[in-house]
């Protein structure tokens, strides 16, 4: 019997070359010693309709950047959508729960309820098997409060309708038992979701967003994306009897939205991920979708980063790369000397001495003064820092599979559509999360995404990007060129990102005639201060620029705000879309830079009194 059982948990460990093949929904965990990162399970759906389930298990090392394979004879099922939980007990363990299977032609569907435990010692499987456990279901989550585990939510799907659930469940580590925490009819709880986030603290666990569907006679299921957050207050019962009550005390709290433009914008398909040395979860990307028509769904993908910091209330930070300092850079900037004109105005109680000028003279005179400026030129758009931390941003993407490990953000994979079709990716990122410096790439991406409307977008770039190359592409494409654009097909973004150059000729006369007192102090409060008013809305800030911002920085900061501006005013999507929120962001700063400059340059003449930051 004893070999028997070493048969049948007989483990083959097998070095591969790199990460999983491409596969979705599957689950990417920390191991509880900060060592290595165990992927479990997940989908693909290939090319010709077939669908393709894993039961394999990877275990990645950072320290070596080596991916190893284990294959034991008694393991789960193939499966995808379900829900792991590590604990450091005995070395290490990962507790998996549930999930889905489909065969080949998703002729049949299953979800599993069976729940399993995986040595990370031994790397061997055992199914816990117990009389009371949850039902089955799928985008259900789990996490660790002392020496519970604890589930939420869910979706079982029959055939005919989905599910959701909103039922909590514990699993004792100590006495390997289920269950279930009913909550009394007026208590507060979440609605029925799956694909949330579910992150432990000391004190009980958050929950944040989620998924659902709305079901209303007569019309087809309407997607719902969630963005509330729950708090599961959490404590030991010290008068329970165990027998009779339930160990814990529990209470589930809803926290307020933070009023903070730093929140993400509505999403879904974004688990966050644990950062524990900063109490922070970590959530990249997601899909916002919309159902504009009865027969079309219409998704913005995102690749931006937030952290929500789960102490006290909680609140949200957008977690941006940092830019160094590039000495460099500046110098070559060119400063060329540009006069510009100005017609001061004459004002009771002024400081202002002139004659207030004659109507009609462009001729510079006695109400008129000229003083010179040094204007930086902008950066030649061939001349972008290949640097430049953003460029190496991943893609956008939704269900990416992220990690942290110490204080290390790890991202394989996720989708990407295009139309109608979608792309499982299977490229591999980290992040320092306490440098903020650069996303390493350790696995590009081998899945090719053709360009919405190449080449007709392809000419529109070669028309924005006021390029001087006399280059007209043909029908021959320059073998340096498709290098490059390959290399960039991970990021789209670094046309947009790009300084646009404008050209200054040497001598510029800017004429400012009869500008009311009144209007010259608005400008100078608007363009000069971006005030201190405490009564400024969050997108009054995030959409003016800074003193002294570039329109690349500019545009990196407000980045989603000018695509939430043109998702609403446009039919655009993906790659139009981003150029069209960026038109707008180059509008939006088009329009301030000329006050900025004339402002600054009225206030050296004295014409009016204004504050400058």
């Amino acid at each position: 019997m004893r070999r028997e059982w070493e048969e049948a948990h007989e483990v083959t460990e097998e070095l591969v070359e790199g990460p999983p093949s491409r596969r979705a929904n599957a689950t990417f965990t920390a191991s509880p010693d900060g060592n290595h990162i165990w992927a479990i399970g997940g989908e693909f759906f290939s090319d010709d309709g077939k669908a393709h389930f894993f039961s394999d298990v990877f275990r990645y090392s950072p320290e070596k950047d080596e991916w190893r394979k284990f294959v034991s004879p008694t393991c789960p099922g193939p499966r995808s959508a379900h829900a792991v939980v590590a604990t450091p007990a005995g070395g290490g363990k990962l507790f998996l729960f549930g999930g889905e299977f489909s065969s080949l032609y998703q002729n049949s569907f299953h979800h599993y309820r069976d729940f399993w435990c995986f040595d990370i010692t031994t790397q061997s499987w055992d199914r816990i098997d117990t009389k009371v456990r949850p039902a089955a279901r799928s985008g259900h989550r789990m996490a660790i409060w002392k020496h519970y585990i604890v589930l939420f939510g869910g979706f079982y799907d029959p055939g005919y309708t989905t599910n959701y659930l909103n039922d909590l469940w514990v699993f004792d580590l100590q006495e390997y038992k289920w269950r279930q925490i009913v909550m009394k009819d007026n208590e507060r709880k979440p609605s029925p979701r799956s694909g949330f986030s579910f992150l432990p603290t000391p004190e009980g666990i958050i929950l944040h967003g989620g998924y659902c569907k709305e079901y209303i006679k007569g019309k087809r299921p309407v997607g719902v994306m969630l963005d509330d957050t729950w708090f599961l207050k959490m404590s030991l019962n010290p008068e329970a009897d165990r027998k009779a009550d339930s160990p814990l005390m529990v209470k589930w709290e809803r926290r307020k939205r933070p009023s903070t433009a730093f929140a993400p914008s509505l999403r879904s398909g974004c688990t966050m991920a644990l950062w524990a040395a900063k109490s922070m979860g970590i959530m990249f990307g997601g899909v916002t979708d919309e159902d504009k028509h009865e027969e079309t769904l219409e998704s913005v993908f995102h690749n931006d980063l937030f952290g929500y910091q789960i102490g006290g209330n909680g609140r949200w930070v957008s977690m941006l790369l940092k830019r160094p300092k590039r000495e460099k850079w500046r110098k070559k900037r060119v400063a060329t000397n540009v006069p510009i004109v100005v017609q001061k105005v004459e004002r009771e109680g002024s400081d202002c001495e002139g004659d207030g000028g004659e109507d009609g003279d462009d001729d510079e005179g006695d109400g008129a003064s000229q003083i010179t400026l040094r204007v930086e030129e902008p950066h030649p758009k061939s001349e972008v820092d290949p640097e430049d931390p953003v460029l190496t941003t991943p893609m956008p993407r939704y269900n990416a599979m992220v990690a942290v490990l110490r204080n290390t953000l790890y991202i394989y994979g996720g989708i990407f559509e295009r139309g109608t079709k979608e792309y499982t990716l299977d490229d591999f990122y980290a992040l320092q999360l306490d440098k903020m410096d650069r996303y390493i790439c350790l696995k590009r991406s081998d899945v090719v995404i053709p360009e919405e409307g190449e080449e007709e977008s392809s000419s529109d770039e070669d028309d924005g990007d006021n390029d001087d190359d006399e280059d007209d592409g043909g029908d021959n494409e320059d073998e340096d060129d498709k290098e490059d654009r390959e290399d960039r097909e991970d990021w789209d973004e670094d046309t947009v990102f790009s300084p646009q150059q404008v050209p200054v000729e040497d001598e510029v006369e800017v004429e400012v005639e009869e500008l009311e007192e009144d209007d010259l102090r608005v400008k100078a409060t608007q363009f000069l201060g971006v005030s201190k008013d405490t009564s400024r809305s969050p997108e009054d800030v995030i959409s003016t620029p800074l003193p002294g911002e570039t329109l690349a920085v500019f545009y990196a900061r407000s980045r989603d705000h000018w695509t939430q501006k043109a998702f609403g005013a446009s039919d655009n999507r993906g790659k139009l879309l981003r150029r069209d929120g960026f038109a707008l962001a180059e509008e939006r700063y088009s329009t301030l830079s000329v006050p900025w400059s004339l402002a600054y340059v009225m206030a050296d003449v004295g014409c009016f009194h204004c504050h400058r930051i």
